[in-house]
């Protein structure tokens, strides 16, 4: 992963981009195929997200996509934690998404926060 991006809307892309890589080179099983696309989902979804509240018509349009926004950085750790427990000789990649991940979460939530309907 490359040094912290400030721009969330970049930050969020380069996310998506770098969870794709680890799936690149890890064994083609089942279970890493299905977790993949889950994963290949939800952390996409973050950016998508975030791109759509910052272009919402309404308060309440922002707050909506912003809340989904987190659920998918949550949704993202899961699968990715996931990936990590299956693939132990992945983990050191794996860790770093799940840091990222999570501090994309607490970024979003604190912008939730802040945020009234």
């Amino acid at each position: 992963m490359s040094g912290k991006v400030y721009d969330l809307e970049q930050r969020t892309f380069i996310f998506a981009k770098d969870c794709r890589f680890p799936l690149k080179r890890m064994p083609k099983t089942i279970e890493v195929i299905e977790d993949g696309k889950q994963l290949i989902r939800s952390s996409g979804s973050v950016g998508a997200n975030y791109i759509e509240a910052n272009e919402s018509l309404s308060k309440k349009d922002f707050y909506y996509r912003i809340k989904i926004c987190r659920k998918e950085a949550k949704e993202s750790n899961y699968w990715l934690s996931l990936l990590k427990v299956c693939n132990p000789d992945f983990m050191n990649d794996i860790e770093v998404l799940i840091q990222e991940s999570t501090e994309i979460k607490k970024i979003v939530s604190s912008i939730l926060e802040k945020s009234t309907i």
